[in-house]
């Protein structure tokens, strides 16, 4: 059986160890060695990468026993070899697996929270509690859980016997087997857990939790931890700082200088739309009725205009009345008619314009490619 140095000590980054065995496995070999500290993918946390002899080690896994490292190329069996953690991915998901005992241990004292989902790699992690927290709640688990990196409290790992662990208290539903491995932040949290962890949750640095949700009668909400954390905090202050500049606004008052930028645009779409009625209106009232078809050229109308246009405009010819808006090198269009089952027609007309849409028999709606003149052609109608 492997010799697990990454127990002995997880900030192992560098060692020698004896090749057992290399066997080919798809268009990787596995190697197994006599100790090693490659971290196995286990407990939420994935398998370490990095080099063994100078090869590649793109995985590692525990199979019946044995931690197989799954190699770029071959290496010889019975001979030394010295592994290289990288240490960058490695230190990266300590921080973050470290950082969700914290969360995980606060929310269960508080509120009863268990941790029925965790998804993690080097860049964060998802967690499911099984009941749900509020905004007020989440920022509560997260001030407490960086006031326990803070304190640079020590992370303690226990090998209780099976007596000493039947009278241990910890965080922890599955049925277990022995040897049991507890990961214990005094006055923290105290759980059952495989992977390797920082030493002090000072190395932790940051932890931020964002994105809640309800989850499943639950909340599901992301944390990120050291250096995904403080990049994440780094792009957040970036964008504050170019809001800041954009609404002319000191960072603490960039809620009130949106919320009046919103209310002005809310005036101006209303106005906007109140303009628009007004001309829709004085159009169809200039109207005189047509035999055929009647099209509508219009520029910057909302799809609503268009519609109010479409159908007050059908009632005034005896075919089709089109009200159509340029748009991205083409039209917007909406038609109406009294007299054409346009439902039955959309494909004809999409095919001949180069368009899409459809709707009703009384109204189909969509854009076209086809020219203005094309456009003329096709419909033969008196211009409105």
């Amino acid at each position: 059986m492997t010799e697990k140095l990454f127990y002995a000590d997880a900030h192992m980054r560098k060692f020698t160890a004896r090749v057992l065995s290399c066997g080919e496995r798809g268009k990787l070999y596995a190697v197994t060695l006599d100790r090693t500290a490659f971290f196995p993918e286990g407990g939420g946390q994935g398998g370490d990468v990095g080099t063994l002899g100078g090869v590649c080690v793109a995985d590692t896994r525990e199979e019946n026993g044995e931690i197989v490292h799954f190699c770029a190329a071959p290496l010889t069996a019975g001979a030394e070899a010295t592994g290289e953690i990288d240490w960058e991915t490695r230190f990266a998901r300590m921080q973050i697996h470290s950082a969700e005992h914290l969360v995980s241990g606060h929310a269960h004292a508080l509120w009863g929270c268990e941790n029925i989902g965790f998804h993690m790699d080097e860049h964060g992690a998802t967690i499911d509690f099984d009941r749900e927290l509020d905004a007020p709640q989440l920022a509560q688990l997260e001030r407490l859980a960086n006031e326990a990196v803070w304190q640079n409290l020590p992370v303690n790992i226990l090998w209780p016997t099976e007596e000493e662990l039947a009278a241990l208290p910890f965080r922890q539903k599955k049925a277990l087997t022995m040897p049991v491995r507890i990961v214990e932040v005094p006055g923290v949290d105290r759980c059952a857990c495989c992977a390797p962890h920082v030493s002090f949750t000072g190395e932790i640095g940051l932890i931020r939790l964002k994105d809640r949700m309800r989850h499943r009668g639950g909340v599901r909400f992301t944390m990120l931890a050291g250096r995904a954390a403080y990049e994440d905090a780094a792009l957040c202050a970036a964008e504050t700082e170019a809001l800041s500049r954009l609404f002319s606004a000191p960072q603490n008052a960039l809620c009130a200088a949106a919320g009046r930028v919103l209310g002005e645009l809310e005036a101006e779409k209303y106005q906007r739309a109140a303009a628009e009625r007004r001309y829709v209106e004085a159009r169809l009232a200039a109207l005189t009725p047509c035999e055929g078809n009647r099209l509508f050229f219009e520029d910057g109308l909302s799809p609503a205009a268009l519609r109010t246009l479409a159908e007050g405009g059908k009632t005034r010819c005896t075919g089709v009345c089109a009200a159509l808006c340029a748009e991205d090198g083409g039209y917007r269009y909406v038609m109406a008619s009294e007299t054409t089952d346009l439902r039955a027609a959309a494909k004809s007309i999409n095919a001949a314009l180069s368009g899409r849409g459809g709707g009703a028999s009384g109204m189909i709606q969509g854009s076209l490619l086809a020219s203005r003149e094309q456009i003329e052609e096709y419909f033969h109608g008196k211009i409105g």
